[in-house]
C-alpha cells in the first residue's frame, strides 16, 4: 500500500473535534465513576487504592483508544464496562482485594479467549439476547431504586439533580448527565455537604495486588462480568461503530482490549472494552463533518483519558468529598437508559418473555445459592425456562 504525502493543513485539529473528545470522556466519567467507586469500596479498597484503580483505568483506556484509533485511522473509543461495574458492586461484597483481582483476571482471560478463537459472535448466538438483557436489567434495578429512594431524606438535592437531568434531556440529551452532575454539585455546595478539605490534586501510582482465585467466585462473579461486558459493552460498541460506517475487524479489537485489561488487572482494571454511547459522540458529524477525520476526536479523547488517569487521585478525592446521595442519584440517572433499553430488549419478543421475566426476577432478588450470586442463577433459571418453553412450542 502506497502512502501519499498529506498536506500540513490536513493535520489541523478543529476545536469542536477536540471538544467532542473531551465531552466523551467527561460523560464517561460522570456517568459511571461513581459506580466504580462503589465497586471498589465493596471489595474493601482504601481511598488510596481506589485512586490507584482510577489511575490504571484512565491510562489503560487512554493507551487503548490512542493505539487503536491511530492504527486504524478510525474513531475507536474504549471504555470501562459500566454494567460490569454495577455487577461488581454486589458481586464483590465479602471478597478481598486479592479475590477481586482474581475475578478480573478470569473475566479478562475469557474475553481474550473469545477474541482469539473467534467465538464472540457464536457465543452471542448461544445465549439468547433477551436473557442477557434481562440479567443486566436485574443487576441494574437496585441502582434505579436507590436513586429514587433517596428523595425521602434528601429531597432538595435529588429533585434538583432530577429536574436538571430532565430539562437537559429535552434540550440537549447528550449533556443530561453532565447537567445533573453540576446541579448536584452546586446544591451540595450551597448546603455545605461537600467536604472541600479532602479534595487533593495529586497523582497516585497504582499498586500491584496479587490475585487469589476461587472457582465459586469465577462462576458467580467473573462469568457474569464476562457475559455482561461482551453483551452489554463490546457488542453494542461494535454495532455502533459499524452503524457509523467504520467496518473494522472485530476479533483484533476484542483481543487487544482484552489483553490490555488482563495486563492491568492486578492494578484494578476490571475491564477495557469497545465503547458505544461515548464513542457515538466521536463518531458523529458534530465531531467532524468529514467521516475520515473523526478519528481525531477519538484521539483527543485518548489524550484526555491519559490526563484523567495521571490525576486519578484527584478524581478519587473529589468523589470522596461529595455526599453519598449525590453519587447514588448520579449513578441511578446515568443507568436509566440502560435499564429501560435492557427491559425493552428482554420483553420485546413475546415467545421469550416468560423466560426473560424469570431471569430478571431471580437476578434482581439477590439470591445466593452454594456461594454463587444471583446473576448466574438468573441466567440458569431463565435458560431452563427458555429451553423448556421452546421444546413445548416445537412439540405442539
Amino acid at each position: 500500500m502506497t502512502h501519499k504525502r498529506v498536506p500540513m493543513r490536513s493535520f489541523s485539529l478543529p476545536l469542536p473535534t477536540v471538544l467532542s473528545g473531551f465531552v466523551a470522556v467527561l460523560v464517561g466519567y460522570a456517568s459511571s465513576a461513581a459506580i466504580i467507586w462503589q465497586a471498589a469500596i465493596a471489595a474493601g479498597a482504601t481511598t488510596g487504592q481506589i485512586a490507584g484503580w482510577m489511575t490504571a483505568l484512565g491510562i489503560a483506556m487512554g493507551v487503548s483508544t490512542l493505539a487503536l484509533t491511530l492504527w486504524y485511522r478510525a474513531p475507536v473509543l474504549t471504555a470501562w464496562s459500566t454494567p460490569g461495574a454495577a455487577l461488581l458492586v454486589t458481586g464483590l461484597q465479602g471478597l478481598t482485594l486479592q479475590e477481586a483481582v482474581g475475578v478480573f483476571i478470569v473475566a479478562n482471560l475469557l474475553i481474550v479467549l473469545c477474541g482469539v478463537t473467534g467465538l464472540f459472535a457464536r457465543l452471542m448466538q448461544i445465549i439468547p439476547h433477551s436473557l442477557a438483557a434481562a440479567m443486566l436489567a436485574g443487576i441494574l434495578l437496585r441502582f434505579g431504586l436507590q436513586a429514587f429512594n433517596r428523595f425521602d431524606g434528601e429531597f432538595v438535592l435529588c429533585a434538583g439533580m432530577f429536574f436538571a437531568w430532565l430539562m437537559m434531556k429535552i434540550i440537549a440529551p447528550r449533556y443530561a448527565i453532565i447537567a445533573a452532575m453540576l446541579a448536584g454539585m452546586v446544591i451540595a455546595l450551597l448546603k455545605g455537604d461537600i467536604v472541600t478539605q479532602s479534595i487533593q490534586f495529586s497523582s497516585v501510582i497504582p499498586t500491584f495486588t496479587a490475585p487469589q482465585f476461587s472457582f465459586a467466585h469465577s462462576l458467580s462473579v467473573a462469568l457474569p462480568l464476562f457475559l455482561v461486558t461482551m453483551a452489554s459493552q463490546n457488542a453494542p460498541g461494535i454495532a455502533t461503530m459499524k452503524a457509523s460506517g467504520y467496518m473494522l475487524p472485530v476479533s483484533p479489537l476484542i483481543v487487544f482490549t482484552g489483553l490490555l485489561a488482563l495486563l492491568f488487572s492486578p492494578f484494578g482494571v476490571y475491564s477495557i472494552c469497545i465503547a458505544a454511547i461515548t464513542a457515538a459522540i466521536c463518531q458523529s458529524p458534530e465531531a467532524h463533518p468529514d467521516a475520515k477525520r473523526r478519528w481525531m476526536a477519538a484521539a483527543s479523547a485518548g489524550v484526555f483519558y491519559l490526563l484523567a488517569g495521571v490525576f486519578g487521585g484527584s478524581v478519587t478525592s473529589l468523589m470522596a468529598a461529595l455526599p453519598a446521595t449525590w453519587i447514588q442519584m448520579l449513578a441511578g440517572l446515568a443507568l436509566l437508559g440502560t435499564i429501560g433499553g435492557s427491559l425493552h430488549q428482554a420483553l420485546v419478543d413475546a415467545t421469550e418473555r416468560d423466560a426473560a421475566i424469570v431471569t430478571f426476577l431471580v437476578t434482581a432478588s439477590g439470591v445466593t445459592l452454594l456461594g454463587i450470586g444471583a446473576a448466574f442463577w438468573g441466567l440458569i433459571a431463565g435458560g431452563i425456562c427458555y429451553g423448556a418453553l421452546r421444546l413445548a412450542h416445537r412439540t405442539a
